[in-house]
């Protein structure tokens, strides 16, 4: 009889959290420990799950507190980390997978967390063990999305992308919290072959999404912006930007960060929860649709400009799924084989290719856009 793997998911219940639980109850023989502080949410998503041919059980768990003696004491095979923000978080838990000899994956989006996780990269691979960061819609589906269409560029010049969110979807208070955490703060971008800087949600610019049209968006700090020079070394301009559906609230944000800019505000953090509980007063000016926007533009191998655009558009409030799918990809190839991965650390770029993330999308309402 075959032992169960187990899987610890921190923040289990979370909104991130609550989709990868379900989605890897689908799978026999495993074990899924949803952890977390809220012990009754813990047990309320277990038990919708306990006809799931998975194992679902509840976890009491506090990564504040003593959290090396817990993991040990569970002994999971893999932990996947959804606890955000991880703006400001250090690497005690993967330290602590480490430790263990376990295999980690988190969903962070800092861009010092996710560049800087190569400093553990001697201590997971002396111990054997995967430490992923970064399993999520940035940097690793970017990446993806890239390498797929790499191939058709002698030289890739230029990037231009970014995420619209849906009006009608409850971020949680951690992903608020998290992209609060660089309104009106200056973070660097690459602008014609150098560093530039610019500031986190100020810079206001229109993109159009096909069924969708044109949203407003600003600058965001994420890993790409400090991954990408290095991957791909021809680029001399990166764009990354994100926006909320509703123009009056992408106009407010522009307006607070502004007074982070000016100093006259610390930082947004402070309001997350504030703000994700005045959300859906605007639910009526807004859709239950999502985007996502890539293109790539360079020289192609004739010598010509070449150009290659990719979109994902989410419907039914599908579109906060869209992280989470990196890590079920990443975990799912770990608990089928281990050595389908390197051991170290590592930021999740290259591990997966954009087949493998269309084809998790699986039932969800999303529709991938192919122009060119």
């Amino acid at each position: 009889m075959s032992v169960q793997k187990r899987i610890l998911i921190l923040g289990g219940y979370g909104n991130f959290g609550t989709y990868i639980t379900r989605e890897l109850a689908q799978d026999a023989g495993f074990e899924i420990l949803v952890a977390g502080r809220d012990v009754a949410k813990a047990a309320t998503l277990a038990d919708s799950l306990k006809h799931a041919p998975a194992t679902v059980k509840p976890c009491l768990l506090d990564i504040h507190h003593d959290f090396p003696a817990a993991l040990a004491a569970l002994a999971p095979d893999i932990v996947i980390h959804t606890c955000g923000p991880f703006q400001g978080q250090g690497y005690d838990i993967a330290r602590a997978c480490i430790a263990l000899g376990c295999d980690y994956i988190d969903l962070a989006d800092g861009r010092e967390y996710v560049a800087n996780i190569g400093t553990l990269d001697a201590q997971a691979k002396a111990q054997g063990c995967r430490i992923i960061s970064g399993a999520s819609s940035v940097p690793a589906m970017t990446a993806a999305v890239i390498d797929h269409y790499l191939p058709a560029f002698a030289s890739f010049t230029a990037l231009d992308y970014g995420i619209s969110t849906a009006q009608r979807t409850t971020p949680g208070v951690g992903t608020a919290a998290s992209l609060l955490s660089y309104a009106g703060k200056p973070f660097e971008t690459l602008q014609n072959g150098a560093p530039h800087t610019v500031y986190g949600w100020q810079c206001l610019q229109r993109r159009t999404f096909p069924q969708l049209g044109t949203r407003l968006m600003a600058r965001c700090d994420i890993p790409d912006l400090a991954l990408f020079p290095k991957r791909y070394p021809a680029l001399r301009d990166i764009t990354f930007l994100a926006g909320v559906e509703v123009w009056t609230q992408q106009a407010l944000l522009w307006l607070l960060s502004g007074l982070v800019r000016l100093g006259l505000m610390r930082s947004l953090s402070v309001m997350a929860g504030a703000l994700v509980k005045l959300n859906p007063l605007f639910n009526i000016f807004g859709s239950d649709r999502s985007g996502f926007y890539l293109r790539m533009q360079g020289t192609g191998h004739d010598g010509a400009a070449c150009e290659k655009s990719f979109y994902l558009i989410a419907r039914q409030g599908h579109g906060p799924h869209l992280p989470t799918l990196p890590a079920l990809i990443m975990a799912r190839k770990l608990l089928a084989s281990r050595a389908d991965l390197p051991a170290g650390a590592m930021p999740c770029v290259g591990l997966m290719t954009l087949d493998e993330y269309i084809a998790a999308i699986g039932d969800l309402d999303i529709e991938v856009i192919r122009p060119d």
